[in-house]
């Protein structure tokens, strides 16, 4: 049976003292060390980056000549003078690559999103919200990562899961499910980390 929900884990009392601003930090850092996706110098694409913990992260991997770009339907705090954050809905994909292409940018070598939908408490509906997510993600991964670039999804397991994994594994090469340390007891997330052809 899956432990209560606790706000104020020891997870986000950690992350609190060290100054990031949301627990989830910590998946993205096991990822990292695990898969080895942040460089420095590389450019990042962070969509659904709010509140900015996962941003807050990669400006420091990728140093002072990366780029960490966020997007979010909220607005985010700065971060540093290699981040630049945009308020926009990343469902809005032809929005999304009108800022993109303003940017000028070199190539995108690593796309995260942590995203979640809003949860009505009906699994097999929170479950296929997130699939509808992160089906958005990816296009703009399609469209936007190089070849060889990682791409890694926060997606609900449920009914809808193996299909979607099916759908992912026959456009993207060395997809890899993980469940890092920091995810709650209780949730039912796993992250995809894959490979662009």
């Amino acid at each position: 049976m899956p432990k209560p929900y606790t706000p104020n884990d020891a997870w986000s009392r950690k992350a609190a003292k060290e100054g990031f601003r949301a627990r989830s930090v910590y998946k993205l850092m096991e990822l990292d060390e695990r898969f080895h996706l942040l460089k420095p110098g590389q450019t990042v694409l962070d969509l659904a980056a709010a509140p900015g913990s996962w941003l807050q992260y990669a400006s420091k991997r990728i140093g002072p000549k990366g780029l960490a770009i966020g997007f979010d339907l909220k607005p985010i705090a700065p971060i540093a003078d290699n981040v630049r954050t945009f308020e926009q809905d990343i469902t809005q994909p032809e929005k999304i690559d009108s800022l993109l292409e303003a940017e000028h940018l070199p190539a995108i070598g690593l796309v995260l999103s942590d995203i979640a939908p809003s949860t009505s408490g009906i699994r097999d509906v929170d479950q296929w919200r997130s699939i509808e997510l992160n089906q958005a993600v990816l296009a703009i991964a399609e469209r936007w990562l190089t070849s060889g670039g990682f791409c890694v999804l926060k997606v609900f397991r449920g009914a809808d899961f193996d299909g979607f994994l099916r759908e992912v594994k026959a456009q993207w090469k060395d997809v890899r499910i993980a469940t890092p340390r920091a995810s709650r007891d209780r949730s039912k997330e796993v992250y995809l980390v894959m490979k662009k052809l």
